[in-house]
């Protein structure tokens, strides 16, 4: 995308502002921070005319005068500050970003804590930021959402703003499906991720680790690199990131560094210049990067006193205790290796727990005889390709691990397995080995690669997509059909408020409660419970549930709150608390003991699934197995299933991860002529689901009937709603306008 003065006005959203806030005797100061991606998004961010939304840093400690200081050159540098609380940092960033989010989507599940309590403050932050964006957006801008920290804001800004162009990035690493399904909020994150209309990822690895999370947990069908949801396409492609390699050259080119490039060779004369530069993580490797140096002075005794590894470790995340812990077992691991090899000349390992300047860090890639970069998982990692960009000399070895995002486009780097220390010993022996026509030609080709794929492309190629938009399919919802705009919403509220009458006819699983992996788990919550109580509490209105769930669980979740149940589809039901129950179809249950042997034979066969035996039906349920042994296994029951059931009065429908086997003429459309039997005239019906079996209660609905799909799949429906909270708002809206509407008036 060429940036240019007509472009639409860039939000650019991120956990922490680009800026630097200091605090210098009593007078306080915002300079613009250095950085891949701050440097990189300069351009557009100030050629649209743009803003910059994100946390500015701790500023709990500067007095009322000083942090309205803050926020005027804040405001001077097109940035808008989220101020957050000393412990929502704690909890939201501290807690769920860095210590679950973090080593999760780094496949380092060791690390993650035994318990948390931190997710409803990540889901509050991210909601924060979410609100900050709506506050700032302007009809025509574009919105670019960064990073594991802020997850759900796409989804959050998406039911906000529907008609909105949102982008999202991802700059770490997102995990293969078994380890993402890890998390308990992997849902509600993938459906955060999915508000966005492009994500983008470092490699195609990753972004197709997002497409099998997104079809195995939200039951979407992709249509090669994009998913449907509610009738938008949704992008997810690869963008490998890049560095700003005019800055890196310029700055090697200096006399400065040059001078530094010196000094640290007259310092090491003799000696072969290993260089490792992180932060200190323990995804980067460090540990077993220096046990590979230990082997490898093992292996070749020649090189003691002839070696020297600078390692830089910068601080990072000093009050998390896992990185506390992390920090000293690196000092300990320094100190035995050098109190092995070392001489009173000469220690193998220097390590510096600090911040280095440019100048420094220039000099230290100008100078490296061999850079190590050997992560043991990163989305993409800059340090490599800074040091391509910075050997304006086109000498020096590149080591690079085969699991750093940068792996996939340096193929000339020497690529190891940072788990495996002693090839990586080997490979180092074999970089100081190779003949100086080897090192140019290799840095060649890494340099042409990274000069052309530098920072600002990444970013030209990111907007340039999310401009761009694929259109949404023909089919993804019927001709007619309206999507679920928030003016189209408000109108929905003042139709139903007004109205003299409300039936709502509302499904569970998806739609009220949040889909899970057992059925026994979706207790619904306290605020479910209490927004069906307020609905039916309003005068004119009646509430019905109706599900495929069994009586029984609906009576012990839902009994006692005055409205009407229907279960398993509609086949029992009961109009009021303290009625009987009644079946509302003569059924035959001859066939049940036949097919629920076939079901359970899938489910021996099938890890991960298992039976729900109801009054009438039998469910095959799937969400827990594993998507490339589901879908063979419910390929195989259907066909078991169409060979089985010839002739007999039963038919076969699929849910969400579910294969039901129910009575021929039982399904929730039935319950519609029985709840509208007594309408008045003007009153509205309102029926509201989220998966197939929804389509039938759709499909009775009266010609003004009004219906609403809760989840990404397309629907007959005529509205549409991200989730069950978005529903249980739009629920809790009616009841307040309700409230206000017909309050009475003060005497």
């Amino acid at each position: 995308m060429v940036i240019s003065e007509g472009m639409p006005r860039l939000l650019l959203v991120s956990n922490r502002l680009p800026v630097t806030v200091k605090v210098e005797h009593g007078t306080v100061s915002v300079s613009p921070s250095a950085g891949g991606l701050a440097s990189g998004l300069r351009g557009p961010h100030e050629s649209s005319q743009g803003l910059w939304i994100g946390w500015p840093g701790d500023t709990t400690k500067l007095s009322p005068r000083q942090r309205e200081a803050v926020d005027v050159q804040l405001s001077q540098l097109r940035t808008v500050p989220l101020h957050l609380s000393a412990s929502e940092v704690t909890r939201y960033y501290d807690g769920f970003s860095n210590r679950v989010l973090w080593p999760l989507l780094h496949y380092l599940l060791d690390r993650l804590p035994l318990t948390t309590n931190d997710w409803p403050s990540y889901r509050k932050v991210n909601q924060k930021f979410a609100d900050a964006v709506v506050r700032s957006y302007q009809p025509g801008d574009t919105i670019w959402v960064h990073d594991y920290q802020l997850m759900l804001v796409p989804g959050m800004l998406r039911e906000k703003l529907p008609d909105a162009r949102i982008g999202f990035f991802h700059h770490i690493p997102f995990p293969a499906l078994d380890v993402f399904r890890v998390l308990p909020w992997r849902r509600e994150v993938v459906q955060g991720m999915l508000g966005a209309d492009l994500l983008g990822f470092h490699t195609a690895n990753y972004a197709q680790h997002f497409r099998d999370a997104a079809a195995d947990l939200m039951g979407l069908p992709s249509d090669g690199e994009s998913f449907t949801v509610g009738g938008r396409r949704v992008r997810v492609h690869h963008f490998p990131m890049g560095v700003d390699v005019e800055d890196f050259e310029a700055r090697a080119r200096t006399r400065e560094v040059e001078d530094a490039r010196i000094e640290l060779l007259r310092s090491s004369v003799g000696e072969k210049i290993f260089v490792g530069i992180d932060r200190l993580d323990y995804t980067k490797g460090i540990r077993r990067r220096m046990l590979s140096i230990e082997r490898l002075l093992q292996r070749q005794p020649s090189l003691r006193g002839k070696l020297r590894f600078i390692q830089v470790a910068v601080p990072s995340r000093t009050h998390v205790d896992t990185y506390a812990t992390f920090r000293r077992e690196v000092d300990e691991q320094v100190g035995r290796i050098n109190g092995i090899y070392g001489t009173p000349a000469s220690t193998p390992i220097h390590y510096l727990y600090r911040s280095i300047s440019p100048t420094t860090l220039s000099a230290l890639y100008r100078t490296a005889d061999v850079m190590i970069v050997t992560p043991l998982r990163d989305g993409m990692n800059l340090v490599a390709k800074e040091f391509i960009a910075s050997r304006v000399d086109g000498d020096g070895v590149l080591v690079l691990s085969e699991f750093a995002g940068a792996a996939a486009e340096l193929e000339e780097a020497l690529l190891v397995n940072p788990f495996d220390t002693d090839a990586v010993a080997k490979t180092l022996e074999h970089a100081l080995g190779l003949a100086p026509e080897q090192r140019r030609s290799r840095m060649g080709a890494l340099r042409t690669r990274v000069r052309d794929h530098d920072i600002h492309h990444w970013v030209d190629g990111f907007l340039d997509a999310l401009e761009h938009p694929l259109p949404a399919p023909a089919a993804a919802r019927p001709a007619g059909s309206v999507g679920s705009s928030s003016t189209e919403l408000a109108a929905l509220l003042t139709a139903l408020n007004q109205a003299p009458q409300r039936l709502l006819i509302l499904d569970y699983d998806g739609t009220l409660s949040p889909l899970v992996d057992r059925p026994e788990l979706a207790v619904p919550s306290a605020e479910l419970r209490r927004v069906l109580n307020s609905l039916a509490d309003m005068g004119g209105s009646r509430v019905s549930v109706v599900s495929g769930r069994p009586r029984e669980t609906l009576e012990s979740w839902l009994g006692d709150l005055p409205i009407g149940l229907y279960a398993e589809h509609g086949l029992w039901g009961r109009e009021a608390p303290g009625l009987p129950w009644r079946v509302r179809a003569s059924v035959d249950r001859s066939w049940m003991a036949g097919i629920r042997e076939v079901l359970e034979a899938s489910a021996r066969a099938t890890v991960g699934t298992f039976v729900e035996q109801k009054d009438a039906s039998l469910a095959w349920h799937y969400r827990l197995a594993a998507p490339d042994a589901a879908e063979p296994a419910r390929e195989a029951l259907l066909r078991e299933l169409t060979t089985r059931l010839c002739g007999l009065p039963v038919s076969v429908l699929e849910g969400d991860k579910v294969v039901e086997v129910r009575p021929l003429g039982v399904h929730k459309g039935t319950v519609i002529p029985e709840l509208t039997r007594n309408r008045i005239p003007g009153g509205l019906v309102l029926a509201a689901g989220d998966d197939r079996t929804d389509e039938d209660l759709f499909a009775a609905l009266p010609p003004d009937g009004i219906s609403l799909h809760v989840g990404p799949r397309p629907s007959r429906a005529r509205y549409q709603l991200a989730s069950p909270a978005a529903l249980l708002r739009l629920l809790q809206a009616l009841v307040d306008a309700h409230a206000e509407t017909w309050a009475p008036s003060p005497s």
